[in-house]
């Protein structure tokens, strides 16, 4: 127990998120006062709810991306009987598996993989919310991509690539699970959202060289690790991403996560789906798993905010203003909510 205090104290990715942003604050603090803006970002992307900062629906997201390039999705209402859902399903013609996400969700919450209709009869019983059915996306690398592009500039910046490995354990068939999960680096701390998905589950021996995934959400706060890739970030992938930005028009600022066949295709156009595009709110999550100090990592956050304030200042000059006080409590306040509804049910 000890060791796993002195791990999280000297390792400051393990640190809460409040207390690793805390320190910067007051860069965000000026930007609202030179804005004279409280939410000065949200005309950063402004065909997104509240710039893509929380609470946008993924709807508003996929439907200003190329057809080609996002997964075959269809939306499902909760208090739909579980009849009409299957007729959906049929009708779109889903087969077991694929994913289950909430419209409007984060941080990988509720998100599941879904391998056979009783799973989906009990997901559909429990999940409070709209929700997402869509495509199992198993090309074999998982990546995230950020971007930003001045509105008054044709080219914009790759600022962050990075590989994503999602959480799992690797059997030698003689553990359990939960002893494979107490030994695993990241895993460990976080024994109780373990405990939570997988407890059924702690007494199985894993087969020796089978890969358990712990979770399928490929995000630093549900454990994926990362490599960063900047020594792949060259022209080719600037101009795949300059075309999407400039194909939805308005997607100035933000992450893409995207799977793909290889980063040589994704460089080349083709082969890829984007998963999420997240907007102003996103992390520049290259900043984790790649040996940063946090002065480093502090470097790179202000860097992005400081893009994120020019984007915003240029859009709010030319047809998009900054949301007022009220507009942004009631639509923060609605969010918050909704997402302390998703924990209750995660």
């Amino acid at each position: 127990m000890l060791k796993k205090f002195f791990e999280r104290l000297t390792n400051w990715e393990l640190w809460p998120f409040a207390l690793i942003y805390f320190p910067i604050s007051f860069v965000w603090v000026w930007y609202m006062i030179r804005s004279r803006a409280f939410w000065f970002f949200t005309p950063s992307n402004p065909t997104i709810a509240f710039g893509g900062f929380e609470g946008e629906g993924k709807k508003e997201m996929y439907d200003q991306l190329p057809p080609h390039t996002v997964p075959r999705t269809i939306y499902i209402m909760h208090d739909l009987s579980f009849e009409e859902v299957k007729k959906k399903l049929e009708l779109a013609g889903f087969t077991y598996p694929f994913i289950v996400k909430p419209d409007v969700g984060m941080k990988g919450i509720l998100f599941r993989k879904i391998d056979s209709e009783d799973q989906l009869k009990k997901y559909h019983e429990r999940i409070p919310v709209e929700y997402i059915v869509q495509d199992l996306v198993e090309l074999p690398v998982e990546v995230s991509v950020f971007y930003f592009r001045h509105p008054s500039a044709q080219k914009g910046t790759v600022s962050g690539f990075i590989n994503k490995e999602l959480l799992h354990v690797i059997g030698n068939g003689a553990d359990t699970l939960q002893q494979l999960i107490a030994n695993h680096p990241r895993a460990k701390h976080r024994m109780l959202e373990m405990q939570h998905r997988h407890a059924h589950r702690f007494e199985r021996v894993i087969e020796k060289d089978h890969i358990f995934y712990l979770s399928y959400a490929g995000n630093h706060n549900r454990g994926a690790h990362f490599t960063n890739l900047r020594n792949e970030i060259d022209e080719n992938l600037h101009h795949v991403f300059d075309e999407l930005s400039h194909y939805s028009k308005h997607f100035y600022y933000g992450r893409y996560d995207i799977k793909t066949t290889s980063i040589e295709d994704l460089k080349q156009g083709k082969n890829f789906v984007i998963l999420e595009y997240n907007g102003c709110g996103a992390e520049p999550n290259h900043i984790y798993d790649c040996n940063m100090s946090l002065g480093e990592a502090y470097r790179e956050i202000l860097k992005h905010w400081k893009a994120l304030f020019e984007i915003s200042k240029h859009n709010n000059r030319h047809g998009f203003p900054y949301w007022n006080f009220q507009r942004g409590y009631r639509f923060l306040k609605q969010s918050q909510q909704h997402f302390k509804l998703l924990q209750k049910y995660d």
